[in-house]
Parts: structure tokens; C-alpha cells; sequence
């Protein structure tokens, strides 16, 4: 079974994009207009019913790479998964990663789950993989108290960044402390460019990304306005540094596109 078979990969059309003015997407997920017009509701960005509804079509079209992202998990954990083990989803929305290192550990009996705090995001998690995934475990909890033991493969795509800064690196220690020798963390994380004309360079190409996508330039700013008390990115040199600290051997950056990256730390 392929990725885009069981839904843990998206279409991309031109750079993901859908003929502007469609309200859904070609493949018949919906279109996502949450930010599209001046007086939609203000506040902080929150996972609720109404993101879930839309969240495959915001992700194709506000990532760029993310496809690939979750192909590339789908391998990392057919060449890093071991035989009897935990791979555990932290963070899991609506299960395209899970999904990835379900089908990536294959014939290894091993154990998958998917944790997510949003319960709109975990419910369609569920009703879309039951059928392909039956033996994922899905749990809804906080990331920051699942107990994580005997893990050969941990995966944080797009998560850690939503957490307090202060509250990262005790996540990772206890990551680090629940993987078996050899075990990975997958971390995917927007960053902040390492100085201010990086920085600045990045953000214009992310913004010309998703106006390639059929973003307005209010949907931009809105959006914008409502993840920038939620979304805290920091520099990659913050990341290395802080999977050092954890007690990762090393950290490998193995994808880039403007200011999104994932990185691999072994134990």
C-alpha cells in the first residue's frame, strides 16, 4: 500500500495549489478559508473542530515539503525500527506520520502510537486509519506526560515548537532516556533564521510559498497574527544544542526548505 493509499501523504498539484476560488481541494479534502475574510473570528491558533476540518489542505499548502517529510519518516523507520519495540508519534494531528512509521515497521512487531492533546484532530485520526491501521494505538494526552520506554523510533514533527521553550528540553531528556540504544528522534521544526537578514529571507520565501498556494495576503497576516503567541520557532544552532544537552550522540539535518527543517538525533 502506498502513502497517499492509507492518507498519511498529500497531493501536490503546483506547489500544492488549487485553482483559486474552489472551496475544496481536487482530491476532496476541504479547502482551507479560516483566515480568508476581515472579519473571521481573532485569537490564538487552536486545534479545534474547524483546523481539523481543513488541516490536510492547510499543511499542503502552509509546509513546504511536507509530503516528503512524511515519505522520508516512512523510511527512517524501516531502517531504525527494531524488532519488539515502541515508535511513538508526539504530537500526531491527524496521523500522517503515525501512519508512516506504522507501514515503515511492517513485519516487526512493533508498537505504534499516536498522542495528540487535540481531541478533534485524534477523533479523525482515528475514523481515517482504522481501516488501514487497525493496530495503532491513539492516545489522548499532553506529549509532556506520556511515559516513553523502550522507543526505537520517537517522532515530534511540527510539535516542539508549540511548547514553552523552557519546557523543550525536558521533553527531549526524557525522549532521549526512553529510546534503546541505536533508537532516533525525528524532529521537524519551523525555525528562526540565525541572524536577522537569514531570517528575513526566509520568512519572504515561506510567504511566496503559500501565495504560490492561493494565500491571500490577509490569510497570511491573520495567521500570522493568531500562531505568533503559540508558535515560538527558534534558531537550528538552538535545536543542536539543546539534543547535545538531552544526551544525543548526534543531530543530522536531512531536510530544508526555507525555514522548515527536520533533523535526525541518534542515541
Amino acid at each position: 500500500m502506498s502513502l497517499s493509499e492509507d492518507g498519511a501523504s498529500i497531493l501536490l498539484y503546483r506547489f500544492g495549489a488549487t485553482p483559486p476560488g474552489c472551496s475544496k481541494v481536487t482530491d476532496g479534502r476541504r479547502r482551507d478559508e479560516l483566515f480568508a475574510t476581515a472579519d473571521a473570528p481573532a485569537g490564538d491558533f487552536v486545534f479545534d473542530e474547524a483546523v481539523a476540518a481543513v488541516f490536510p489542505d492547510m499543511i499542503q499548502r502552509s509546509v513546504p515539503g511536507y509530503p516528503a517529510i512524511i515519505n522520508m519518516i516512512q523510511l527512517l523507520a524501516e531502517r531504525h525500527a527494531q524488532a519488539g519495540s515502541l515508535l511513538i508519534d508526539l504530537g500526531c494531528s491527524l496521523g500522517a506520520s503515525t501512519s508512516a512509521l506504522a507501514l515503515g515497521s511492517r513485519g516487526k512487531d512493533c508498537r505504534v502510537v499516536g498522542v495528540d492533546n487535540a481531541p478533534a484532530m485524534l477523533a479523525r485520526a482515528q475514523n481515517a486509519l482504522r481501516e488501514s491501521h487497525p493496530g495503532i494505538d491513539w492516545v489522548c494526552a499532553d506529549v509532556r506526560d506520556i511515559a516513553i520506554e523502550d522507543a526505537s523510533v520517537v517522532v515530534l514533527n511540527f510539535t516542539l515548537q508549540f511548547l514553552p521553550p523552557n519546557q523543550r528540553l525536558q521533553l527531549l531528556q526524557r525522549v532521549y532516556g526512553g529510546l534503546r540504544s541505536g533508537g532516533i528522534l525525528i524532529l521537524s521544526e519551523k525555525i528562526a533564521g540565525e541572524n536577522a537578514d537569514a531570517d528575513r529571507l526566509l520568512t519572504d520565501m515561506h510567504h511566496a510559498f503559500k501565495r504560490a498556494n492561493g494565500y491571500s495576503e490577509l490569510e497570511i497576516s491573520r495567521k500570522r497574527t493568531a500562531l505568533e503567541r503559540v508558535l515560538l520557532p527558534e534558531k537550528l544552532t538552538a535545536h543542536q544544542g539543546r539534543l547535545a544537552q538531552a544526551g544525543f550522540a548526534r543531530s543530522d539535518v536531512w531536510f530544508q526548505c526555507f525555514n522548515f527543517v527536520s533533523l535526525v538525533a541518534r542515541r
